[in-house]
C-alpha cells in the first residue's frame, strides 16, 4: 500500500515591513510595473527588482494571475462541496485517485485536502444548477471512493482574500 506524498513545510522566509508592503501591492495589482511599485512602496528601482526576485526564488510569490468574471464567461454560479470519502477506502492509494480526478475537471476551480467532518473542500464553478446537477452525476459521484458531497450555493461573494 503506498501512502501519499506529504509536502515537508519549508523552513518559513522571514519578511520585513518592506516585504510585507511588496506582497499586499502586488496582491492587490499584480501587472504593477517595478517602477510603480518601487514608488508605492519607497525604494529604488532596482532595490525593488531585487527583493521581488529573491520573493520569487525563495517561493514565497509562486506566480502571477488574472482575476477572471466567471458570470462575464458563463459561469455564474459558485458552489462549495464538501465532500467524504469512503474511511474504508482511506488508503493513499484512494486519495492520490480522488485528487488526480479533482485536478482533470475544469469546473473545480479550488481542492483542499482537510481537517473535520469532510475530506475535501472544493469550489465549482457552474453555468447554472442544472450544469452543477451534471457536475456532481456524471463526474464527482463517479470518482471511486466518494461517498457524499454537501453542497452549498454562494449567493454572493463580498471579498477576496488578499496574499497575507
Amino acid at each position: 500500500m503506498s501512502t501519499p506524498s506529504v509536502a515537508t513545510p519549508a523552513a518559513p522566509h522571514r519578511l520585513d515591513e518592506v516585504d510585507h508592503r511588496i506582497l499586499t501591492e502586488l496582491s492587490r495589482d499584480g501587472r504593477l510595473s517595478n517602477t510603480d511599485l518601487a514608488r508605492r512602496i519607497g525604494l529604488s528601482a532596482s532595490a525593488c527588482w531585487t527583493r521581488v526576485r529573491a520573493l520569487e526564488e525563495s517561493g514565497v510569490i509562486k506566480g502571477y494571475t488574472a482575476i477572471i468574471d466567471r458570470a462575464a464567461i458563463g459561469l455564474p454560479e459558485t458552489v462549495v462541496v464538501e465532500v467524504t470519502v469512503d474511511k474504508q477506502k482511506h488508503t493513499g492509494d484512494v486519495l492520490q485517485g480522488f485528487e488526480a480526478a479533482i485536478e482533470r475537471m475544469p469546473q473545480v476551480i479550488e481542492a483542499s485536502l482537510v481537517a473535520g467532518d469532510f475530506d475535501y473542500y472544493l469550489r465549482v464553478a457552474a453555468s447554472s444548477t442544472a450544469d452543477y446537477e451534471h457536475f456532481l452525476r456524471e463526474k464527482l459521484y463517479r470518482v471511486p471512493g466518494v461517498r457524499q458531497a454537501r453542497s452549498i450555493f454562494i449567493l454572493r461573494e463580498i471579498a477576496r482574500p488578499l496574499a497575507l
